[in-house]
């Protein structure tokens, strides 16, 4: 898919620089696999796991805003096995076949316009505040405000733990 992104963005990959950004739609080996083929990564900013449980990704150009969704085709997996019949199992001929098959048999593709501007998602870098209710440094622009206190989005009520035992 990195590659495909690539060759529709116009965009030499992997990139050295970060004008490309992606977001990946299920972690896992799928997500190594775009990183590795993009150079986009969590530590430089450029790659973010939006959990959908679908192996799709979502590329954005960041220099001229253009976005476009990829997605794998629905019949590949079948497809591989015509172009690999004497294949020692299905996954064989899947690992052979999709290094021969044509973008078009392999992928879904199209354009697509993000629903929160690319500023926001990459939002401020270096930007540190702390929260008023537990004191932890929030980096990037991911604080929110309410009632006039900056507050970590915990406390702020927005939860994927709960504390087991009170620090």
């Amino acid at each position: 898919m990195g590659m495909l992104a690539g060759e529709l963005l116009r965009l030499e990959l992997p990139q050295s620089n970060k004008r490309l950004f992606v977001f990946v739609e299920t972690d896992g080996c799928f997500a190594d696999g775009v990183s590795v083929a993009s150079g986009c990564t969590l530590g430089h900013r450029t790659l973010r796991l939006m959990d959908y449980g679908k192996v799709a990704a979502t590329f954005v150009d960041t220099e001229t805003e253009t976005s476009l969704r990829i997605w794998p085709h629905p019949g590949a997996r079948t497809r591989a096995l015509d172009y690999m019949p004497d294949a020692k199992t299905h996954w064989h001929a899947q690992l052979d076949a999709y290094q021969i098959m044509p973008y078009d048999e392999l992928y879904r593709w199209q354009p697509v316009k993000l629903t929160v501007p690319l500023k926001q998602i990459i939002s401020r870098p270096g930007i540190r505040v702390s929260c008023a209710h537990c004191g932890e440094e929030i980096l990037n622009g991911r604080e929110v405000v309410i009632d006039g206190e900056t507050l970590c989005l915990s406390c702020s009520g927005e939860h994927y733990f709960q504390a087991a035992v009170t620090v």
